[in-house]
């Protein structure tokens, strides 16, 4: 294996790890902002609100994106045993 194939395999990995945690960063991030408005417009500031909400929303994100997620890691799997199998 050369240096190049191996840096496309590194390549690959990288971008499915990227679509593998896309979906509950994003939610994460949106639920943040949510409560973070949220809490400017009441002047609640309560550090813990915002944990509750955004570990649920996470979970519940993964629940629903877990087969998706599923699927993208077992196709990059099939692709790299793939190239051990064939050795390109």
């Amino acid at each position: 294996m050369t240096g190049p194939e191996v840096l496309d395999i590194a390549r690959q990995g990288i971008w499915t790890l990227i679509i593998i945690s896309a979906p509950p960063m994003v939610v994460g991030l949106l639920v943040g902002v949510v409560i973070a408005l949220f809490q400017a417009l009441t002047q609640i500031q309560e550090m813990t609100l915002v944990f509750v909400p955004k570990i649920l929303a996470i979970f519940i994100t993964l629940i629903i994106t877990l087969p998706f997620m599923g699927q993208v890691l077992q196709s990059f799997t099939a692709r790299v045993a793939d190239i051990i199998i064939n050795g390109s």
